[in-house]
């Protein structure tokens, strides 16, 4: 792995992060414009498939980019996927039509997907094991602000500019990042050649987008009796039977069948479904309420959405917490549960004269109930998985959950799509395209507009009223998952989760990934630094600033043997100068030799050396003793990995 030098690896998280921010905003920012898109270009019934486009292509993108980045390089695949996704916010901003504004956003999708899991990537290559938490933390914080600013910056865009701008403020952004990691990204590609399941991947996505289909077309376009609509639905399920079949003879299935076969994974995938269904359905059409029924502007709807998104991130944070210090977790999907079909059940009374502090408190409920459940699957499941299966029944949680959110979106817009004729009553003599738009319906005379208010206020009532049973089946799901001993690792990701960043990030893409992630929460939350304690256990007869010492001239060493006080001071963001009374002593006591070059290691170094390689492996095992599985050559192999990152933690710099 080449050098990342300080200023240089900030430049990349930096650029990292902002990717980050486009790919997580645009899940959210289209709700509050989205009346406003329909007012434009037409076709309300497909309103759904603006969300549920981007949901499905980003879902497909985050099962295949982690391989293709193994394959072809991180840098390149970075690249690839921010240029898609500017592809897809240029012309899904310039869409004359609602068929070429989903297509579009679908391309966006596939870009985002690839952002999300090649960022991850590229953090773990240039970032410091024992600095990784932090940058989690950021993660975590980036996607929080996404899901609050982003119903709150598409308000503004369609209030003060064009919905367009919406998709066409990625495009400055997007170009930056690109120069950005072309400039600054260090090109690595691993010798791994993974074999890819594009025949799973294939099934599984016509299969979900015939589902969908059938979801969102059943009674609005088709009858539900319709040959359309049954022949889809019988194609979506043989494609499903398929999709298994190839699952259980695929060399590296994309979701291997024997993770079923677990009661634990079974039941929290069922939950995630079940979650992200309700989360996205609700967040989606809210906006349909304030700015029709209210007649708050888009704006103002983001705005008053904000007691949802704090009552999710507050929650959510408690729940991580709490899970972190008492290592139980059942009670928070029980507790959810209930909470999810309360808040929906309570928005299903949302009318023109709710005050906005009863409004507000209904929706912080629904959040509430959210925050408890959505992050208790993945810890589980990170919990009572083997090592070989932790990326991907990690990436199968979230898959189960993003297709929840499709299918939520898509099912609250048939509900949608159904109701609104049925119940909006246009007074004769005003032509129904003149009330397209909330502000055209404000503009009304009361008398006019009043019927037609009820009648959005109508459908908005039915469609959580609908959906308000989901929250009684996850309670009933969650009663079957069982309360299991929580790996010390899985603790303390739930402390540092940020609940809101784990709900919409796309997963890591395979086990070492994944675990790397758990061990450098671990490593992040340890209270004393190691480095005193790996010491006595190494046996080592060496002061602490000469040991970490010997760990900088290894890695400056790395390419030719030689290390210079110049190329230790680099990589630290040091003067060189201050290192130069150690070395002279590490060259008195024999550890190092001195020549015009600059220091190498002799063989007692050498020796010395090793013998701090095998204490931090050591120091390791001790702290995810809950993770040895002697029998797993790869988990041995990547413990070896994350022992020789942590040698180069920067964290000892201050004992020096």
């Amino acid at each position: 792995m080449p050098e990342v030098d300080t200023r240089r690896r900030n430049l990349v998280v930096a650029a990292v992060l902002l990717a980050m921010l486009l790919a997580a905003l645009d899940q959210t920012i289209v709700s509050t414009a989205l009346p406003t898109m329909v007012a434009d270009l037409g076709g309300g019934a497909h309103l759904s498939w603006v969300v549920t486009s981007y949901l499905l292509a980003e879902t497909i993108m985050t099962v295949l980019i982690g391989k293709f980045g193994d394959l072809y390089g991180r840098k390149k695949t970075f690249v690839i996927s921010v240029v898609l996704f500017l592809v897809g916010s240029f012309f899904a901003g310039w869409s004359e039509s609602m068929g070429m504004l989903i297509a579009f956003r679908a391309v966006q999708g596939l870009g985002a997907g690839g952002l999300m899991v090649t960022s991850t990537a590229i953090i773990a290559d240039v970032v410091p094991l024992r600095e990784r938490g932090k940058f989690q933390g950021l993660a975590g914080a980036v996607f929080g602000v996404a899901t609050v600013a982003g119903p709150l910056l598409g308000g503004l865009f369609v209030d003060h500019l064009s919905w367009r701008w919406a998709f066409y403020v990625n495009i400055p952004l997007g170009v930056a990042v690109v120069l950005v990691a072309l400039a600054a990204l260090p090109t690595i590609r691993t010798d791994a050649r993974p074999r890819i399941d594009y025949a799973g991947i294939a099934l599984i996505a016509l299969a979900a987008t015939g589902l969908t289909l059938v979801t969102s077309w059943g009674g609005t376009e088709y009858a539900w009796t319709s040959p359309t609509i049954l022949g889809m639905a019988a194609g979506s399920v043989v494609l499903l039977v398929a999709f298994v079949l190839v699952e259980q003879r695929a060399a590296e299935p994309m979701l291997p069948m024997r993770l079923f076969r677990g009661r634990v994974f079974t039941v929290s995938g069922i939950l995630s479904f079940v979650v992200g269904f309700a989360m996205l359905g609700g967040i989606t059409y809210l906006p349909i309420y304030l700015q029709y029924v209210r007649g708050e502007s888009a704006t103002a709807s983001g705005l008053w959405m904000l007691p949802l998104i704090a009552g999710l991130m507050v929650t959510a944070l408690v729940t991580g917490s709490t899970i972190s210090r008492t290592g139980r977790y059942r009670i928070f999907p029980l507790i959810g549960s209930v909470g999810l079909s309360l808040g929906l059940f309570l928005l299903s009374n949302l009318d023109a004269t709710t005050s906005y502090w009863v409004m507000g408190l209904f929706m912080a409920v629904l959040g509430a109930g959210i925050g408890l459940v959505m992050q208790v699957p993945v810890i589980v499941v990170q919990s009572t998985t083997s090592y070989g299966d932790l990326g991907v029944a990690t990436s199968g949680i979230s898959f189960l959950r993003t297709i929840g959110s499709s299918f939520g979106v898509a099912a609250f817009g048939t509900i949608y799509a159904n109701q609104l004729p049925r119940n909006l009553v246009v007074p004769p003599g005003v032509d129904p395209r003149a009330i397209a738009s909330p502000a055209a319906v404000h503009a009304l005379p009361e008398a006019v507009r009043a019927p037609i208010v009820d009648g959005y206020a109508e459908t908005v009532q039915t469609m959580f009223l609908i959906a308000a049973p989901i929250g009684l089946v996850a309670l009933a799901v969650a009663f079957f998952l069982p309360e299991v001993p929580l790996r010390d690792t899985s603790r303390a990701a739930a402390a540092g989760n940020s609940g809101v960043g784990e709900s919409f990030a796309a997963p890591p893409s395979n086990s070492y990934d994944e675990l790397r992630k758990l061990v450098s929460a671990v490593v992040a939350r340890s209270e004393d630094d190691p480095g005193p304690a790996v010491l006595r256990r190494s046996g080592v007869d060496l002061p602490l600033e000469q040991a970490w010492l010997l760990g900088r001239v290894y890695r400056a060493s790395a390419d030719d043997g030689v290390a210079t006080p110049d190329e230790i001071a680099e990589m630290t963001n040091v003067p060189g100068g201050i290192f130069e009374p150690t070395l002279r002593s590490l060259v008195r006591s024999g550890h190092l030799a001195f020549n015009d070059d600059g220091y190498r290691f002799t063989e007692q170094g050498a020796e010395v050396f090793t013998r701090l390689v095998q204490a931090w492996r050591g120091w390791l095992l001790d702290q995810l003793h809950d993770w040895q599985e002697p029998d797993q050559r790869e988990f041995a192999q990547a413990l070896d990995t994350f022992t020789g990152e942590l040698i180069e933690s920067g964290r000892r710099l201050s004992h020096v």
